[in-house]
């Protein structure tokens, strides 16, 4: 991957003039190689990773993994029933797997029920859609290589004598 993008994908925040110490490329450069990457698509966004549990009451939010197994279609094969799928807006995140089952889903929902209802209601009665099997998150350890919570440092207790 080009180094400027390494760069960006680590800290979305860092300036031009830090990119352009780091890589030692001018300031034009950077941005005119930025601009590029920007409007060819390959950069799509700057995002903000956000460690949820800690906004959020516990109750508030669910997010689940779904596995999908689907009928592909003749001449478009898993591309379009996948397009289908994601533009729900309850899906995340959708990727086209090798394995048991053709399609991860991340689905998120306000609580279980909501994302129950758009599985019975929505998900699996779509033509194509054979099987899902459904996996409620619990708890985040680290998401996108970012470590959600920092263990405890072990505490000495004081002893006096």
């Amino acid at each position: 991957m080009d180094e400027i993008l390494e760069i960006l994908s680590d800290n979305a925040r860092i300036s031009i003039e830090d990119i352009s110490k780091l890589t030692g490329k001018s300031i034009d450069n950077v941005k005119k190689t930025i601009r590029r990457y920007e409007k060819k698509g390959v950069i799509l966004k700057y995002k903000t990773v956000i460690n949820q549990e800690l906004i959020r009451d516990a109750g508030s939010f669910v997010r689940a993994l779904i596995e999908v197994s689907i009928l592909p279609e003749k001449d478009v094969g898993f591309d379009h029933i996948a397009e289908r799928i994601y533009n729900f807006p309850e899906v995340t995140s959708c990727y086209l797997v090798s394995g048991s089952y053709d399609l991860l889903l991340i689905v998120e929902g306000k609580d279980i029920q909501t994302v129950s209802n758009f599985v019975s209601a929505k998900l699996s009665p779509m033509q194509n859609v054979r099987s899902t099997t459904t996996h409620f998150l619990l708890k985040k350890y680290k998401e996108d290589g970012n470590i959600l919570k920092k263990k405890d440092e072990a505490k000495r207790l004081n002893i006096s004598y």
